[in-house]
């Protein structure tokens, strides 16, 4: 019986197989997992000649390579399936963002606080944004950064800061990230607070929730 043939060129450039493979001598495995020790070329190729199978590179950048006797169409079909599985169990993750701001209701507080709560669970970093406009973008840091932390104490799902608070150009952000050894935080704001009248933006007089 006969070497098989690549079906294609991608698979020529992805494994070497029977005449294909280039090293001199080959430490062979059977079929079934057998150790026939390491080979010269010529006599590997005759072990899987006499076996009616082929020869396929299996540990390319070992010393000597490794191959298998085995069936190339079962090879081609394991290699599929694992990778299939491999690429079903990779996680593609990104950076969501979110918005929030001081002065609404806690019932869009805690829809905002949910979502996030899935992105995390789901494996993606999230970065939120405290968004201020007019005389807020005046107000105390410290005030601010703790408008943003009460949110923070909301969402129901353990997180770690992957990027401390500070200043962006929409106001305060944040980047979170999963935590798996913190349990989930179960956190609510107690009250709705009002928003400030218009006196001076400081910390003394300003109410608001972040939201």
């Amino acid at each position: 019986m006969g070497f098989t043939k690549y079906t294609t060129q991608a698979d020529k450039e992805r494994v070497r197989m029977n005449e294909g493979i280039r090293a001199k001598e080959v430490r062979v495995l059977g079929p079934d997992g057998e150790n026939f020790g390491v080979l010269p070329l010529r006599d590997a190729l005759a072990k899987a000649a006499e076996l009616g199978l082929d020869l396929i590179e299996i540990s390319p950048n070992a010393n000597p390579p490794v191959c298998k006797v085995t069936d190339y169409g079962k090879h081609k079909y394991e290699q599929k399936k694992k990778d299939k599985e491999v690429k079903s169990k990779a996680k593609v993750t990104e950076t969501k963002e979110a918005q929030v701001k001081i002065g609404t209701s806690t019932n869009d507080m805690n829809i905002k606080a949910s979502k996030i709560a899935l992105w995390l669970r789901e494996g993606h970093r999230v970065k939120i944004d405290l968004f201020l406009w007019g005389r807020y973008k005046y107000m105390e840091f410290p005030f601010l950064k703790e408008r943003l932390e009460r949110f923070l104490a909301i969402i129901p799902e353990g997180f770690k800061i992957a990027d401390d608070i500070k200043k962006s150009p929409k106001g305060l952000s944040v980047a979170i990230e999963r935590d798996l050894s913190k349990k989930p935080q179960n956190a609510k704001p107690k009250t709705q607070v009002t928003a400030p009248q218009d006196t001076a933006p400081t910390a003394e007089t300003a109410q608001e929730e972040v939201s």
